[in-house]
């Protein structure tokens, strides 16, 4: 079985319903959803949430090889000194391809999932930053706050026909996990974000 089949039945078993296991948890209704048709994989916090909840151990949800490990290399960097921002983010470009030299590297865009209240932040910022020169090549105002929150964070995934890693480059660490499973569409989701990979490698 597959981690989203493992996940309903062990969710049904409990006899919780998709809304309910995600207020235990506190996430969306439809990110329950996703987990279970492989569309998208919880955090490591909501993976160990889960486990607890329903009864169910870590390794026997991941068994099926179709999400993140749950193992982390975190390698320190210092990219601290480096003000320039287009200078320092072709430098974590490098970084990765460097250590991805066999591997084909796409950037990833990332964009936190919402809570009800910060949906309605969101709608507030979109009508706020529609009026604001230079600000509408953010779709929402949850993009500008993102583009804030990550800006000192890159995001990557590093593929082979074999293996893919997910990497985060901030300005102390390059932090890595690989995938136990495969992301080949352009759109998908790791924990609590959205993730939109580049067209082209970089």
């Amino acid at each position: 079985m597959t981690f989203g089949q493992k996940l309903r039945e062990a969710r049904q078993k409990a006899a919780l319903s998709q809304e309910e296991l995600a207020q235990r948890i506190s996430v969306s209704r439809s990110a329950i959803a996703k987990w279970e048709t492989d569309k998208g994989l919880p955090d490591v916090d909501n993976l160990k949430a889960i486990s607890k909840l329903l009864d169910v151990s870590v390794d026997y949800l991941l068994d099926d090889e179709s999400s993140l490990d749950l193992s982390i290399t975190r390698e320190p960097i210092d990219l601290n000194g480096e003000k320039n921002l287009i200078k320092k983010a072709k430098l974590k470009d490098a970084l990765v391809k460097d250590k991805f030299p066999e591997y084909s590297v796409y950037a990833l865009t990332a964009t936190k999932k919402l809570s009800s209240k910060e949906k309605i932040r969101d709608h507030a910022m979109s009508l706020f930053t529609a009026f604001l020169p230079g600000i509408g090549s953010f779709d929402s105002g949850t993009d500008l706050v993102n583009a804030f929150e990550n800006l000192n964070n890159a995001f990557y995934l590093a593929d082979s026909e074999k293996k893919q890693y997910y990497i985060i480059v901030s300005d102390e660490f390059m932090e890595i996990r690989q995938i136990a499973g495969r992301f080949d569409d352009q759109k998908f989701e790791i924990g609590n974000y959205k993730m939109v990979r580049s067209q082209k490698a970089i």
